[in-house]
């Protein structure tokens, strides 16, 4: 496992992230020497899949999106 101290991190964080996601090996950060932190890959969902947007396709629009659902009369901020 490569290691860097965390000055050189800081100078250059971008790049060890992208060092990182690429190759997938972890990076040990030290401070004089010591270990401090691990910059470890993202895990992946079991299936392969992303969490975000994973709903994306599933929802369908039933009816009037636009037209309010009450008449403007009934709206209490309206009617003052």
């Amino acid at each position: 496992m490569e290691s860097i101290a965390i000055s050189k991190f800081k100078a250059t964080c971008l790049a060890v992230l992208e060092k990182v996601r690429r190759t997938g090996q972890p990076v040990l950060l030290t401070r004089r020497g010591e270990p401090i932190a691990e910059i470890v890959p993202a895990s992946r969902p079991a299936n392969g899949k992303r969490r975000l947007g994973m709903f994306a396709e599933s929802g369908r629009v039933v009816g009037d999106i636009v037209t309010p659902a009450t008449e403007e009369a009934e709206w209490e901020s309206l009617s003052r």
